[in-house]
């Protein structure tokens, strides 16, 4: 049984403005995804505002990580590192993952964007994944299973025909970046830990076009998918309440360049 840290009131309350900076930074950030930009500029941006508002980006040296944030486009399914050459082109998917830290605690969030006008495909897999987060979080409550939020995900994106990646997993946060809880987006109905009032964790699928495996880039951070299809992501932080649960990154209204397109169905 993994060592659990169990968040008070206060801490919840502190944890929260961590997430919402976090989720802000997101929001305008996303503002700036259009044909053209450099991913170095963007990074740049949410350094320049993490700090401008007293926090500290979590990514910058977290274990020899060399930027503020990771930007993932494409086959990159994540990790990817922010720089000059890599520019967004029209049609591009691109994920942008941030993590706040905020008077000592982390506030984790990320989205995927369409760049210029996206393809069916691209589209079919954006809205998969973004569902799949959804199906996770409403299974988040006291008395749930990890296990439950995994078998959600995966039913629905191989229903969908997709992969869900097993080599990273959702994870606890609250003081650490990575607490000792991790959320796979895979699994079983009624097996793993048992969700209790005051966990925080991420939840965050990545779902992959064709194979679910990727390989690592000589970066040593960057992963694509092993196939070359694409990859799309998105996260919240989460904190188990007394009947279900709270988004702590929720957004202030829809993202720009991440709206769902008109006439969109499943």
């Amino acid at each position: 049984m993994p060592d659990i840290i169990l968040k008070s009131h206060d801490d919840i309350v502190a944890m929260r403005r961590a997430c919402r900076l976090a989720a802000q930074t997101l929001e305008e950030a996303a503002k700036m995804v259009k044909p053209g930009e450099n991913t170095l500029a963007i990074d740049d941006f949410i350094y320049d505002y993490t700090i401008k508002h007293h926090a500290i980006p979590a990514d910058l040296n977290y274990h020899g990580y060399p930027k503020s944030s990771c930007i993932s486009i494409n086959e990159v399914v994540c990790h990817g590192i922010p720089n000059k050459k890599t520019v967004l082109k029209d049609g591009d998917i691109v994920n942008i993952d941030i993590t706040s830290i905020l008077d000592g605690w982390h506030g984790d969030v990320s989205a995927t964007f369409y760049v210029g006008t996206p393809s069916k495909e691209a589209i079919n897999l954006v809205e998969t994944t973004r569902e799949c987060l959804n199906l996770g979080i409403a299974e988040v409550r006291p008395d749930a299973r990890l296990g439950d939020i995994g078998a959600a995900i995966q039913e629905f994106a191989e229903r969908r025909g997709f992969s869900v990646v097993r080599d990273f997993v959702g994870h606890g946060i609250g003081r650490q970046f990575h607490e000792n809880l991790q959320v796979a987006h895979y699994g079983r109905r009624g097996h793993g830990l048992r969700l209790r009032e005051g966990m925080t964790f991420t939840i965050e699928p990545m779902i992959n076009a064709g194979d679910w495996r990727l390989r690592f880039l000589d970066d040593g951070w960057t992963t694509v998918t092993i196939d070359g299809k694409w990859s799309a992501q998105f996260e919240h932080t989460l904190v188990v309440t007394k009947d279900g649960c709270e988004i702590m990154t929720a957004f202030s209204a829809p993202l720009a360049n991440s709206i769902t397109p008109t006439g969109f169905k499943f």
